[in-house]
């Protein structure tokens, strides 16, 4: 038999992530590992547990599920993450690929469906529930989320302070934000205001994308 999936579960309602576990540990194939109540506990959780696939709820008090993915993705690049929400907008399910999530399922989804897209997402796949999909196909073929889907290109560098330019080259380098304070002589929370910073100025949220927008602008990572 192979080993079991290894599962973190984070949810702020713990009856959700009791209904979850007990779903989950229904099949043999699912090992509970973790679970946490907020982004934050996400983050850590990741780091720490390194699990083949990160259940994450959307809306959490103190910091969108959102967010935390590509922070997640920092830590724990070998992890899948399944978005989990009430939500089944566009724009949420747009985001959530953007942030480079792995998969979409609603909070109502059938236990079956919710197994399923957790075994999809660890095989390495995409995956989005029915109503998700249609959602996102609905507002395609309306054009509304066209911006969306090909975004705009980012703005120039002009629009970056210096020290987050700073900041900015070493997460292309793959540093974490401890490091990064060290080098630069600030704390790890202004590390991360800068980084929130300029992702935001740039619209980027992934460290690949930044890395790749530093090389298509001159900005020297080596």
């Amino acid at each position: 038999m192979s080993a079991p999936i290894r599962l973190v579960l984070v949810d702020d309602h713990v009856i959700v992530r009791e209904g979850l576990r007990h779903v989950l540990e229904e099949a043999p194939e699912f090992a509970i590992i973790g679970e946490g109540g907020t982004a934050a506990q996400a983050i850590v959780l990741a780091g720490e547990l390194t699990p083949d696939v990160l259940v994450l709820d959307i809306s959490m008090p103190g910091g969108s599920g959102l967010h935390a993915v590509p922070e997640i993705l920092e830590r724990a690049p070998n992890t899948r993450v399944l978005m989990l929400s009430v939500h089944d907008d566009a724009e949420y399910i747009l985001e959530s690929v953007r942030a480079g999530a792995h998969g979409y399922c609603r909070k109502d989804s059938a236990p079956d469906e919710l197994r399923r897209a957790i075994r999809t997402v660890h095989e390495g796949n995409t995956y989005f529930s029915a109503l998700v999909a249609q959602r996102v196909a609905q507002a395609l073929r309306e054009g509304k989320s066209a911006q969306d889907v090909n975004p705009p290109a980012p703005p120039g560098t002009d629009v970056l302070s210096p020290r987050e330019r700073e900041v900015l080259r070493f997460i292309a380098q793959g540093r974490a934000n401890k490091e990064i304070g060290a080098q630069l002589g600030i704390s790890t929370r202004t590390v991360e205001a800068h980084r929130q910073a300029l992702m935001k100025k740039l619209g980027i949220h992934t460290v690949a994308g930044l890395t790749r927008y530093c090389l298509e602008h001159g900005i020297d990572v080596g």
